[in-house]
């Protein structure tokens, strides 16, 4: 470990002159000797780091997805060019180049705070051994000797001997329980970033050999911190603990408000998204229209849970548009014109289908209007002429309904014409009785 230190060394000066700059500011309020201004000057130095690492952070989380969503495509080309690697190998780096992605972007973060953690490790060395390294002089060198945090030692690590420890001021008991707490805590916390990882943000309708590695590495990782654990500077186990604390936060806010399509944590978001606009009618913040943006684009391809996100809208009486807003559906819908843009244009009405009716309500309906149509009451006589009056009551008897009904619309109301047919005369055979008249 010395050794790997050692390669950093460039980095120990600015490493040094950070957390000097931070215990300038501790010591005056819990004392420049003390272990809480040490240790807190540590910890605002792995707060600062991480800080700078967000856009990798950022891009490490666009990389872990767009690997998750080829892996698919990735077991094809294993399968198809299984006997030619070269080919194979093409293949996947031309695979990585159309979707804007590489493998190696996923470890960004870990790669990048590597120097950081090893120049901690090389100053926290030097202070063990007694030796001025960056900008710590004699004075501060031996104000940190005497920090202890809990009764342990910056310097002391869990293996070191009972006259190492006592050469720092501190006995081998105190030293190993507080370490092995810190590395209880330190692969604790890791195991449950992983395992939150696994269970609640990932896609788990594609079974692909990444999930079986990430939950590989949620057994693998706790294990060697707790191996290296042992080795490592309470300092340095500071540092790593605050590091894991920091990831578990940042991965919890990822899932809470950006997560992976198609996992639990998908449909938990889309659930508190769908209630937030149907009450209100509208998507308040930028990363909410990202999300539905996204879930309009992807069209046919939706998942489960963006199919019942856009089922809910439309129950509501809302439409998702293209932009990521949510505009009432019976008043605007999306429109796509012909240069493949999309615009917001009203809602064509359409049009309701009348009732088909059955036989008996068809006759009904039409006695009934051949009554409306009838004239209140005339004794005048008919104008028709004796040849019209004579075919009229010369019908069948299955067509008097409608020749009466034909009679009684085209007559004129007020004018007291009327056909014997419609009054229900016959010629010969017994006579239909009259219906009552309107007065």
């Amino acid at each position: 470990m010395d050794t790997i230190a050692s390669l950093f060394s460039f980095i120990t000066t600015p490493v040094s002159w950070v957390i000097v700059q931070f215990h300038a500011v501790y010591g005056k309020i819990f004392g420049p000797d003390t272990g809480w201004a040490w240790g807190l000057s540590i910890v605002s130095l792995v707060i600062l780091i991480r800080i700078c690492l967000i856009p990798l952070f950022v891009k490490q989380i666009k990389a872990t997805r767009a690997m998750q969503t080829l892996q698919p495509e990735m077991k094809k080309i294993q399968e198809r060019y299984k006997n030619d690697k070269q080919r194979q190998s093409e293949e996947m780096m031309k695979l990585y180049k159309e979707a804007g992605t590489n493998p190696l972007s996923s470890c960004l973060p870990i790669l990048a705070q590597s120097p950081f953690f090893f120049a901690l490790y090389h100053v926290l060395n030097g202070i063990a051994s007694g030796q001025t390294i960056g900008v710590i002089n004699q004075d501060l060198l031996e104000s940190a000797q005497k920090a202890h945090i809990f009764g342990a030692p910056l310097a002391a690590k869990f293996l070191d001997s009972a006259d190492t420890v006592a050469a720092l001021g501190a006995s081998v008991t105190d030293v190993r329980v507080v370490t092995a707490i810190m590395i209880v805590l330190m692969s604790g916390s890791q195991f449950y970033t992983q395992r939150q990882l696994m269970t609640k943000n990932v896609d788990t309708t594609v079974k692909t050999p990444f999930m079986q590695q990430q939950k590989m590495l949620m057994y693998v990782f706790p294990i060697m911190f707790a191996f290296f654990g042992i080795r490592f500077p309470v300092g340095v186990l500071i540092y790593w603990l605050t590091t894991n604390v920091w990831t578990m936060g940042q991965q919890m806010y990822v899932i809470h408000n950006n997560p992976t399509p198609g996992s639990k944590a998908q449909a938990s978001y889309l659930e508190r998204l769908t209630k937030h606009v149907t009450q209100h009618g509208k998507v308040r913040r930028r990363s909410e229209k990202a999300i539905v943006k996204a879930i309009v684009t992807k069209g046919r391809d939706r998942n489960e849970f963006e199919r019942k996100f856009v089922n809910a809208l439309t129950k509501a009486g809302l439409a998702a548009q293209a932009d990521g807003t949510v505009v009432k559906s019976d008043t605007a819908v999306t429109v796509e014109n012909e240069d493949g843009t999309t615009s917001t244009a009203a809602a064509p009405v359409k049009r309701q289908q009348p009732k088909r009716q059955s036989k008996a309500q068809r006759q009904s309906g039409l006695a009934k209007g051949v009554d409306d149509a009838t004239p209140s009451t005339s004794l005048e006589k008919s104008d028709e002429p004796d040849d019209a009056t004579d075919s009229a009551e010369s019908a069948e008897p299955q067509d008097a309904a409608p020749a009466a009904a034909k009679k009684a619309t085209s007559a004129k109301p007020g004018t007291g014409t009327r056909s014997k047919a419609a009054s229900g005369q016959r010629k010969g055979g017994p006579q239909r009785p009259k219906s009552p008249s309107k007065k």
